[in-house]
């Protein structure tokens, strides 16, 4: 595997690329259809006990803090869930102290009033957490490791719980211990400068995942490295063409694994790279606490900058045009 991450990443012969893509695309279809999942985050409090360095949620950037009530939470969902949406991704900053379990047992006890489909991506717990957390109804966990690079990380992720590399590493573990169905995981390209060891890293704690928790369900996220208030954190320039590559070697090594697409990336690459691998995308996304309903544009401190800021109904609009099937949810408790 290593070799073929090496020779993938260096080998820029559009030939080489183009066969890469129609290899990649015909292993989605086959897989996958074509099916394009739809999801929304939301936001429910941006206090965080951790320092990194390339949050906008960090704990040492002086940005207003909010936590949702639940009649707050209730009016975001509301709104969301009126849009179409019917999975949810709930998220926080990492703060054991504002956002402990009870809350998020709170945050999903109002969720499911209006989605079936319930994931999370909070700070990591331990794995009677997790199987409290699947009792009330979540689905699924994300959790980044953001980059595997030992030391990076350490210079990035100064204090806090979140710079304890090992106790993250171990979360998609604990969750799928817990009973979670879905587990996404994923590194933030660009944040270390060996972008070929991140990969390979990503890929063996994939592949240990799907051997030792078959019964789970797994997906992976790129997201790429963006400035921070005008500040540069990336170690290493992921153009377009190297996510492409990603994208599809990905595809290429687990064919059934989810790939999902955020809108962190401009509306013109998401659509043209949906034919290439991906199979799940967020639509109508805000990443402020409260940004749908409660807080005025001016006033939001999002997490990261939204590069595709269309509606749900102009992604469906997109998708319906390029002959995919919109999917909403493809789960539902009973």
């Amino acid at each position: 595997m290593k070799n073929e991450v090496l020779s993938t990443l260096s080998n820029n012969d559009p030939r080489f690329i183009e066969q890469l893509a129609q290899e990649s695309a015909k292993l989605t279809r086959q897989y996958f259809g074509r099916t394009i999942s739809l999801y929304a985050p939301l936001y429910l409090s941006n206090f965080c006990s951790s320092y990194c360095t390339y949050c906008g949620f960090h704990s040492h950037n002086r940005i207003k803090r909010f936590k949702l009530t639940a009649e707050q939470m209730d009016r975001e969902m509301q709104f969301v869930a009126g849009q179409g949406i019917e999975n949810i991704l709930l998220l926080t900053g990492e703060s054991y102290n504002v956002t402990p379990l009870s809350f998020l047992k709170e945050a999903v006890e109002v969720a499911k009033n209006y989605f079936p489909s319930i994931s999370l991506e909070v700070h990591p717990m331990e794995t009677a957490e997790y199987k409290e957390l699947f009792e009330t109804g979540v689905d699924g966990i994300t959790v980044y490791q953001e980059t595997y690079d030992r030391k990076r990380y350490s210079e990035v992720h100064i204090s806090g719980t979140k710079a304890n590399f090992d106790f993250r590493y171990g979360t998609p573990q604990r969750a799928a211990e817990g009973g979670i169905r879905t587990i996404s995981i994923g590194v933030l390209l660009g944040l270390s400068a060996d972008l070929a060891q991140d990969l390979l890293s990503l890929y063996e704690h994939l592949r240990f995942m799907e051997k030792n928790y078959p019964g789970t369900e797994y997906s992976v996220s790129f997201p790429r490295m963006r400035e921070i208030k005008g500040k540069q954190f990336a170690r290493c320039d992921v153009d377009d063409v190297t996510f492409v590559k990603i994208i599809c070697m990905t595809r290429k090594l687990f064919p059934r694994v989810g790939i999902n697409l955020s809108t962190r990336e401009e509306p013109r690459l998401r659509d043209h790279i949906l034919e290439l691998g991906i199979t799940r995308m967020s639509a109508g996304s805000n990443t402020s606490v409260g940004g749908y309903t409660l807080i005025d544009e001016e006033a939001q401190d999002p997490q990261f900058d939204v590069s595709d800021h269309r509606s749900v109904s102009d992604v469906v609009k997109m998708l319906k045009g390029k002959k995919f099937d919109p999917v909403f949810t493809d789960w539902r408790r009973i």
